[in-house]
This record gives structure tokens, C-alpha cells and sequence, in this order.
């Protein structure tokens, strides 16, 4: 019974050393819960509510994607369908994580080129697409600042840049909401994605 009791302690510890750290809400009638979920589980699996406060975060907690970058083409834009920001520096320009997460992808796609995905225990996902060679692999676990790409023009794309993309639930928002573009900088803002109808908005305050 010792050695019983004394395995379930371990294997809870465990699960609590691999948890996540962001809130999210669970609608229920028996009222709201705190959850944890893994780096690449889906955000709203048990949870109609995810919030993120990058209020909290340090320097060490995040990166910005491409040091230096101009936006040469916005979320949205001219583009109804263009889902990310558009980064630009010079060919062969370290691309880099902006969160701690898991890489889930890293290959070629349609349009993208070569680019990498990355799942973050906050619940986000980034993608860094265009890029002319990736250099995380798929699995690779990524700190902030870790190098996954070096900029490039593949796939859809006229000039070397960075398509960077953030992503929640699997639904793309404008990164201008948590980062500052112009001063290559995150925004110290507490963000809030709900879900409702196989749609998720997002929003954020100061």
C-alpha cells in the first residue's frame, strides 16, 4: 500500500511539473475552474475561455520574432485572407521564437515556403513562414530567442521577409495586439479569447 500511495505522489508531481501556465475559464453549471493545459493540447478543449496575461511577463519570458523588422505588409491589409504580419529585415536573418513552446511543424506548405510552427503552454501558436532555410525541427522544444529559421522568399512571397503569424485555438488574430511592431516590442496588455459558435474572438486590455 506504501509503495502504491507513494507512486500516485510521484505521478502527480509530474503532472504538475509539465502543466502549463495559462488561465482558462470552463463554462460549466457548477461554476468556473482554473485549467492547465499541455503546449500542444487544444486551448479550449475543456474551456470556452482562455486569458493570457502578458502584464506578467519578463524579459526572459519572450522574444521578438525578427530583430530589427519593419512591417511591410499588416494582418489583414489590402489582403481580406492575410492572416499574419510581414516582417522585414535582410536574406538570411535569424528568425527566432517568441514564446517557450514545442515545434509541431517544420517543412514546406502551400503559399508559406518553408516555415516553422510552434505550440506555446500559454495556449498561442506562432508560425515563421518564407523562410529561405528552417533550422528547428519538428519536436524541438524552443526558448525564447532560439533560432528557428533564417528569413527568405519561398513560397508566396516577392522579397525576403518573415510572415509571422499568432494563432489561438487554431483561428489567427493581428499580433499588433500584444506586440508593438514599431518598437519590435510585447505589450504589456492581458489578453482574452473566447469561443462560441466554432468562432473565437480575441481581445485585449491594458
Amino acid at each position: 500500500m506504501k509503495t502504491k500511495h507513494l507512486s500516485l505522489i510521484v505521478a502527480a508531481t509530474m503532472t504538475l511539473l509539465v502543466a502549463s501556465c495559462f488561465t482558462s475559464r470552463q463554462g460549466t453549471k457548477g461554476g468556473k475552474k482554473d485549467q492547465t493545459v499541455m503546449a500542444t493540447e487544444d486551448p479550449f478543449a475543456n474551456t470556452n475561455e482562455v486569458t493570457i496575461n502578458f502584464k506578467k511577463y519578463k524579459d526572459k519570458d519572450w522574444h521578438y520574432p525578427l530583430e530589427g523588422a519593419k512591417v511591410i505588409s499588416p494582418y489583414g491589409g489590402k489582403r481580406p485572407n492575410h492572416k499574419g504580419t510581414d516582417l522585414k529585415t535582410k536574406a538570411k536573418d535569424k528568425v527566432r521564437a517568441a514564446f517557450k513552446g514545442v515545434v509541431t511543424f517544420s517543412g514546406e506548405k502551400s503559399g508559406y515556403g518553408n516555415v516553422v510552427y510552434v505550440s506555446h503552454p500559454n495556449g498561442l501558436e506562432t508560425r515563421y513562414a518564407h523562410n529561405v532555410k528552417n533550422i528547428a525541427k519538428k519536436g524541438d522544444k524552443v526558448k525564447p530567442g532560439d533560432v528557428l529559421a533564417l528569413e527568405g522568399r519561398t513560397g508566396n512571397a516577392t522579397t525576403e521577409h518573415v510572415h509571422f503569424e499568432t494563432r489561438i485555438g487554431g483561428q489567427a488574430f493581428d499580433s499588433e495586439l500584444i506586440f508593438d511592431h514599431k518598437k519590435n516590442t510585447l505589450r504589456h496588455v492581458k489578453l482574452t479569447a473566447k469561443k462560441s459558435n466554432g468562432s473565437v474572438d480575441v481581445s485585449v486590455k491594458k
